[in-house]
């Protein structure tokens, strides 16, 4: 069985600077808010479209994570 998830290199200091973006924001780890940046990117090039719709609790969490961060009211 293939394994869902690949290990994906990026520069340390680059690395330093997403966890210090991520603290306090309602992102549980780099990774997390690396995933919703690149789902982000990908699905405004048309490039990616999410498979599943998200659920309600899921809603509030993306929103949650955008305000901590400052991109929402």
């Amino acid at each position: 069985m293939k394994e869902n998830r690949v290990t994906i290199k990026i520069p340390r200091p680059l690395y330093r600077r997403v966890s210090q973006v991520v603290q306090g924001s309602g992102f549980s780890s780099p990774t997390d808010f690396i995933v919703f940046v690149l789902r982000d990117l990908l699905g405004e090039k048309g490039v990616f479209e999410e498979p599943e719709e998200f659920s309600p609790e899921e809603l509030r969490s993306i929103r949650r994570k955008l305000k901590n961060l400052g991109y929402l009211d």
